[in-house]
């Protein structure tokens, strides 16, 4: 759990934001510290948008999807050599879902930080210059999303988007912010499918907030049985129990999950490296559960979803991906079962709620780097 410092194990999917653009850093600018910006959205590239950021700037009212754009080149500003200004005009594309728990927040804020990078060159993280630059691009573009989308979002997303390879998972400490390379044993390796409900959320309002509130109110009653837990990452199930009686009922089946989640993460890495297929799958399925009985954010459709997968030949797991309240879910399957299992998805789910699925096979792929300008023409 990335917002209560304790881990992830997260993947890249083959899914992208793409950033395309000129720029130049001008020197002894009149707009000295700040940046002019003029881009557009393939979604409605008659809408242009020109807007000048500075050191002064703050976060509007209301958020919409340049939000996103602007904090994260805010958070750029400190790097820019001394009496000098951002000069930026791009294009942004993508088919990333929107609202479907698969990061699109993130991936934009990836983008166009990985694109700012590029324009700024050496002195892209002067501000740093000791830090990982995949782990400061992944907090800029958090802080970029906390304080100017106004969501209390964790940094699970954006780091796997900043720092993902491919072929591999990414065990995130979300404390020390460490993160280490998890490939899956290649022995009979099976494959991920993805299936969009197409039950959107929004991560920056309702029940997210409210649940990041509440392991903050199960970590003070924790702290009143042990002083050292500074987070919910310290605690045991032991813990919990013990404090179970200086929590109300909801707050005790947040930190039930919390505790436990973090226990499954680590096993599934070691299982993952094994090769033990059905030790992941349980784990995945354990966790679900727990995210729909004890974190309640699962809903009637993503239920549906993983009960149809569970049920199916190959598969070995399946769980709720994503911040909740609708999105996606992920399935662990034989790689001679996917295409069946994508069909019975698409088919029961149709039959069962009248909505349409968007299924998809995936494996961890690339997060953000740099593209040939001659591969967009592909």
């Amino acid at each position: 759990m990335d917002y209560t410092g304790g881990f992830v194990l997260p993947f890249a999917i083959d899914y992208s934001t793409v950033v395309v653009g000129t720029g130049s850093v001008k020197s002894d600018s009149e707009d000295s510290g700040g940046a002019t910006l003029r881009f557009v959205s393939s979604k409605s590239p008659e809408d242009v948008i020109t807007v000048k950021v500075d050191s002064t700037s703050t976060p509007p009212e209301s958020v919409s999807w340049d939000t996103y754009v602007v904090g994260t080149i805010f958070q750029y500003l400190p790097d820019m050599p001394e009496s000098s200004s951002l000069d930026l005009t791009f294009s942004i594309c993508g088919d990333v879902p929107l609202g479907s728990g698969l990061s699109s927040s993130a991936s934009l804020e990836v983008a166009v930080a990985r694109f700012v990078e590029e324009i700024i060159g050496e002195n892209a993280f002067s501000s740093c210059p000791d830090a990982m630059s995949a782990k400061v691009r992944a907090l800029r573009c958090q802080k970029a999303e906390n304080d100017w989308a106004k969501s209390p979002c964790g940094i699970m997303d954006q780091y796997i988007s900043s720092a993902g390879q491919e072929g591999s998972l990414l065990l995130i400490d979300c404390r020390s912010l460490e993160f280490q390379l998890v490939k899956m044993a290649s022995k009979d390796e099976p494959v991920l499918v993805v299936c969009n409900s197409n039950v959107q959320h929004s991560i920056g309002s309702g029940e997210y907030p409210v649940r990041v509130s509440q392991c903050r109110v199960a970590t003070e009653a924790l702290q009143t049985v042990n002083p050292e837990i500074s987070s919910l990452r310290d605690a045991t199930i032991e813990d919990v129990d013990a404090a179970k009686d200086m929590m109300d009922a909801v707050s005790y089946k947040r930190a039930v999950h919390v505790v436990t989640e973090n226990s499954r993460t680590l096993k599934a890495l070691e299982a993952l490296e094994a090769g033990h297929w059905d030790v992941v799958g349980q784990l995945m399925n354990g966790s679900h559960t727990s995210m729909r009985d004890d974190y309640e954010v699962s809903c009637e459709e993503i239920d549906i979803l993983v009960d149809i997968a569970q049920g199916h030949p190959g598969v070995y797991g399946s769980r709720l991906t994503g911040g909740g309240f609708g999105g996606c879910t992920v399935t662990l399957v034989d790689k001679a079962h996917s295409a069946a299992l994508m069909e019975t998805l698409s088919d029961v789910y149709k039959a069962k709620t009248g909505k349409t699925c968007i299924c998809f096979e995936t494996k961890a792929a690339q997060g953000a780097h740099v593209l040939p300008i001659e591969m967009l023409d592909q």
